[in-house]
């Protein structure tokens, strides 16, 4: 199975998600791999990147899930990055033929830059990779708080044709707003998840 992760935006926690769910699914015996087509980040900073924290829940090599000439050290989109440093455009199509391959795997996670519509080659986006490696299902990292009902809504729309599961980061059963946008989701028809572990027994069905 491959799964596409990404998020309403930049920011709201999808390295974490998908991390988290790739742990949840080996604990239960399930062998998991995860891949970052291209990530750019902001060189000065000593954090690991999206693939490191990829290769460590799947106990991958970090330049096995990205590509090491698919690093871009600075904090744009990925082709935006690769302009700005002057270094070649790549297109959907070279990033699915660089992944490389984990037939041991029972699921193969994939993982885009920003939101659905944010460029991860010249010519595409997530959305487009996700067409690219027919993923069978995309989870949508959003935010639990005020905005997170159009944002879902706005990606949900562009990820058209996909099976979605929704995952609301930092969820708070507490807050009021975060349990009312969580009702009002799944009244809408979403598949809604505030758990890692919840979103590793859905794919383990």
């Amino acid at each position: 199975m491959i799964v596409v992760v990404t998020g309403t935006g930049t920011d709201v926690g999808k390295t974490w998600w998908a991390a988290a769910v790739i742990t949840a699914l080996r604990a239960g015996g399930k062998t998991a791999a995860a891949r970052k087509p291209a990530q750019s980040f902001d060189a000065a900073n000593t954090h690991p990147t999206d693939a490191d924290v990829l290769a460590s829940a799947t106990a991958e090599d970090s330049l096995t899930v990205c590509p090491p000439h698919r690093w871009y050290p600075l904090a744009m989109a990925p082709p935006m990055a690769a302009d700005a440093l002057g270094l070649p455009s790549f297109t959907i199509s070279d990033l699915v033929a660089e992944l490389a391959p984990a037939p041991l795997a029972d699921i193969m996670f994939v993982e885009g830059a920003g939101g659905p519509h944010s460029p991860i080659a010249c010519d595409g986006d997530t959305t487009d990779l996700a067409r690219g490696v027919a993923a069978e299902i995309v989870v949508l990292v959003s935010d639990a708080g005020l905005g997170s009902i159009n944002a879902v809504r706005c990606s949900a729309d562009a990820l058209t044709g996909f099976p979605i599961l929704v995952a609301l980061n930092h969820f708070d059963e507490t807050d009021r707003v975060h349990v009312a946008n969580r009702l009002w989701l799944e009244q809408a028809g979403f598949e809604i998840f505030v758990t890692p572990a919840a979103i590793a027994a859905r794919l383990s069905s």
